[in-house]
């Protein structure tokens, strides 16, 4: 439709998700995927296509508070008319008064730090030094060794899809992903460690967070053929390579999809043939599918007859991201754990469906004030429960400038009590689990 300028107020109507393609040049995406574009000098304003061009893209200048000025790529500037039309045909530049060509801008969120940021806001140059500079720096084979020595016997990898493109992926994402995942294989097989590869992050979202390299907040995935068989492409690819090597477990199809975004009925079909995918490399190695994340009931996929064997489910258990545990006190964390999560694992555990698996956890709550002692028996009572899942569990995550987030600070300073010895490697004939993730660890995938 058109856009017009004549609202007091701003609403969702008015809220636009920023694309940035140059320092100075931007896309505007409305909240229902379409782009605001202008063809030309005199034109109008309007929001009709979902694909972006020369057409979608403007400049944007600001001064030193909000007010801006956007400018097509002919150099006219934008203006709002006294009929209350956005056109491309104001005369002249505009100074920074009160004039129609000039705008208040305010930024309602700034809260996606994923890999697609990442790339696109250093620039391929200085983004690759910055990932070259981590990648050789923040896990290392000292981490495998701290692993073994504390009983840990399998990681989760979460990586990108864009790892398939390695050494050269589409931009904004910068390479080297393919040759940390064959070191973190070499690493694990030296201390006889598992691997289970976790595609975290797939084409356009499936839930539009940071960790799944979303652009914008959007969850794209779902909504085009394209992004799924790529996705299955990705999969191949990783089956392909690691299939036989020693040291892998298993590969996770999907990390998180949303419930509110993915529907059932996608979801599904690309999980049978995922699963299929695998199976062409190897009959051994399990195929994981996840949970939905937000209002989805876990018994959906056991209903789903994904494959014959070998399958996991993974769960994801947090204390947090929902307003229930707002306010709970510790003891009522502790209480939920034991009444809601246990009893949900034993009724999986007993379903004639796939393993169970804690793909992520953390020794974190909203507790502001909880003390050593109260982190002690909220870890303690964590793994107590997950120790149930047929699967095992995997600790999110091993590294975090969060420090309740870090599996090793919490080992090293006492708040997770947990075995030292390497012999405690194996229980109820499955795994336990710690994920391993890079860039400030949520926000980073391999």
């Amino acid at each position: 439709m058109g856009v017009t300028a004549d609202r007091d107020t701003a609403s969702s109507w008015e809220t636009f998700r920023l694309w940035r393609i140059s320092q100075s040049e931007f896309q505007l995406r409305t909240a229902q995927g379409n782009f605001l574009a202008c063809a030309g000098e005199g034109c109008s304003v309007d929001a009709t296509v979902n694909s972006s061009s020369a057409a979608e893209t403007f400049y944007i200048e600001r001064n030193n508070n909000s007010r801006i000025h956007i400018k097509l790529t002919s150099g006219v500037y934008v203006q709002a008319t006294i009929g209350n039309q956005l056109t491309g045909d104001y005369p002249g530049k505009p100074g920074w008064d009160d004039n129609a060509a000039t705008f208040e801008m305010t930024i309602v969120s700034n809260n996606l730090h994923g890999d697609y940021q990442l790339g696109n806001g250093y620039g391929h140059i200085e983004a690759k030094k910055v990932l070259e500079k981590h990648r050789n720096s923040f896990i290392t084979m000292e981490d495998f060794n701290f692993l073994y020595r504390h009983g840990i016997n399998t990681l989760r990898i979460p990586v990108g899809w864009w790892i398939a493109f390695d050494p050269d992926p589409p931009e904004p994402f910068i390479g080297g992903s393919l040759e940390a995942l064959d070191n973190t294989f070499l690493w694990a097989q030296t201390y006889k460690i598992k691997c289970i590869i976790d595609l975290h992050a797939a084409p356009g979202s499936q839930n539009g967070m940071e960790h799944s390299a979303s652009r914008d907040g959007s969850t794209d995935w779902p909504t085009s053929q394209d992004y799924i068989s790529q996705s299955l492409d990705v999969i191949d690819f990783l089956a392909s390579r690691y299939a036989s090597h020693p040291a892998l477990l298993g590969i996770e199809l999907l990390n998180e999809p949303s419930a509110s975004s993915v529907p059932l009925d996608i979801l599904v079909p690309y999980y049978k043939q995922g699963y299929k995918t695998v199976r062409k490399y190897s009959s051994t190695a399990y195929v994981i599918i996840c949970q939905r994340i937000g209002n989805a009931d876990p018994l959906e996929l056991y209903q789903a007859n994904i494959g014959s064997h070998n399958v996991v489910l993974d769960l994801h258990y947090y204390n947090l991201f929902d307003t229930f545990f707002v306010n709970l006190s510790s003891v009522d964390n502790i209480l939920y754990l034991y009444k809601t999560r246990e009893a949900q694992l034993q009724a999986l555990n007993g379903a004639n469906g796939p393993l169970v698996f804690i793909g992520e956890w953390v020794n974190e709550w909203n507790v502001t004030s909880g003390l050593q002692e109260d982190y002690q028996k909220f870890g303690r009572a964590q793994l107590e429960v997950y120790n149930a899942a047929s699967f095992g569990w995997a600790y999110w995550t091993l590294k975090n400038d969060r420090k309740h987030w870090d599996f090793e600070w919490n080992i090293r300073n006492n708040y997770l009590q947990f075995g030292i010895s390497p012999k405690r490697q194996i229980f109820d004939g499955f795994v336990l689990l710690v994920s391993v993730c890079g860039w400030l660890c949520m926000h980073h995938v391999l």
